[in-house]
């Protein structure tokens, strides 16, 4: 049995609100229950066990609170010190919700969370900062991490993908932070991005023929504007048998290709060794024979080695870049190039990127929270000094209906790609009315 030798406990103290009480009354439980058990018999136990075993100490240990509670308040007890015991605490209700794309915790007692595009907050609050840590510590524990004073941030992975980054003081003034980035349990497919009116039927077919016949794309974006799920949309049009290795900051890509290999950058130690940067892995993948690279987000020296591999035979390689317009991406690129430590000249760069990327995607995430492909950009080549890019099909945004929503549509602008004709030696006939304004 679990549980052993728990003898009841009257409440006391001054009388306190229903809602103070509660929680009191949570506290106590959940320091008993811990006290109770034999963690080294629940390693054994099925899981199904162990929670029948768990709600029946937990049980127990309300009776011998005193304090009578009716069902529906007896349930929500027994849940919510699960949540503690075994959990995220607080947070497990968010988790739960499919539809809650991110979970911000400012501090123990400010919890927002963005729903269908729109951040707002919640109810949600920890006891107190010292609770807050606590959660904190259970997430990066179990990927083998610590968090304390001497390394007082880190980012982590919860168990199903999701993104989390928490930072503590004395570097957060106010307390423990975390922020959680989730991705759905069924990644997106074109067609629901068709549905979600992020982008339209032809941006959608030119899309899949451009990863088809192994254009480089370069996919630009704010924070929170869907670049890493427009990423995984896109990397489903790879045929099968192509061997691919991506790299990232944090596993996020989900690709559906069986010959897939997937590295990790990791950070330095307490002692500032032992960092792998994105370069690193960047340089290691062309030594593995890669069909294609992908990196989930271009931020540093790498820019220079990735052009570097789409100019020599890794072509259809795929990546992102955090940029505000199309123009801003390539700006960015050639930034990230001269952090590389080389002396090159602003030309060679230049040619380079002409030479290397051959459509610009760009995201934007509007006011009323949806996301949307506003442009998708050719690069042509050179004039002068100038790379020149022109613009394929656009979203034109008209105005803001009395609900908010962002009114609009996706326009072609008249040109015809140079590579249309690339798409035809692949066996992809797109209309010429496709492009037509």
């Amino acid at each position: 049995m679990l549980l052993d030798g728990i003898k009841p406990q009257a409440v006391q103290g001054p009388a306190a609100t229903e809602s103070e009480l509660f929680k009191e009354m949570k506290t106590r439980i959940h320091r008993r229950l811990i006290d109770s058990i034999d963690l080294a018999k629940m390693d054994l136990m099925r899981n199904n066990e162990m929670v029948s075993q768990i709600r029946g100490v937990i049980e127990n240990l309300i009776v011998g609170e005193g304090v009578p509670l009716n069902q529906m308040e007896r349930d929500r007890l027994v849940l919510e010190i699960q949540h503690e015991t075994f959990g995220l605490g607080p947070l497990e209700p968010l988790l739960a919700d499919d539809q809650i794309s991110d979970i911000l915790v400012n501090d123990s007692s400010n919890v927002y969370i963005e729903k269908g595009g729109k951040l707002q907050k919640t109810e949600v609050c920890f006891r107190d900062n010292a609770h807050l840590m606590q959660i904190i510590e259970r997430i990066v524990s179990k990927i083998g991490r610590r968090i304390d004073e001497s390394s007082p941030y880190v980012d982590a992975r919860l168990p199903d993908g999701s993104r989390v980054n928490a930072i503590i003081p004395p570097l957060a003034l106010n307390g423990p932070v975390l922020s959680i980035r989730r991705f759905g349990l069924e990644p997106l497919v074109m067609r629901d991005l068709i549905k979600l009116q992020a982008l339209d039927q032809r941006m959608a077919e030119l899309l899949e023929a451009a990863v088809q016949t192994r254009l480089n794309i370069l996919i630009s974006g704010g924070t929170g504007t869907g670049k890493t799920t427009l990423l995984n949309v896109l990397s489903a049009f790879i045929p099968g048998g192509e061997r691919l290795i991506t790299i990232e900051d944090s596993a996020e890509l989900n690709l559906k290709q069986e010959h897939v290999v997937r590295l990790e950058t990791r950070p330095p130690n307490l002692e500032g060794r032992g960092e792998v940067t994105s370069r690193d892995l960047l340089k290691n993948a062309l030594r593995m024979r890669p069909d294609r690279i992908i990196i989930g987000e271009v931020r540093g020296g790498e820019a220079l080695d990735l052009l570097q591999a789409m100019n020599t035979g890794h072509d259809g390689s795929l990546s992102t870049v955090h940029a505000n317009t199309t123009r801003d991406a390539l700006s960015r690129m050639e930034t990230m190039v001269l952090m590389a430590g080389l002396d090159l000249p602003e030309r060679a760069i230049k040619e380079q990127m002409a030479s290397a990327l051959d459509l610009v995607v760009q995201l934007v995430r509007f006011s009323d929270g949806t996301r949307k492909v506003v442009k998708l950009s050719e690069i042509t080549g050179m004039e002068g000094n100038t790379i020149v890019m022109h613009d394929i099909i656009v979203f034109l945004q008209k105005g803001i209906d009395r609900q908010g929503n962002v009114i609009g549509e996706f326009r072609a602008t008249g040109v015809r790609p140079r590579f249309a004709e690339r798409f035809k030696l692949y066996g992809f006939e797109l209309p010429a009315i496709m492009f037509e304004n």
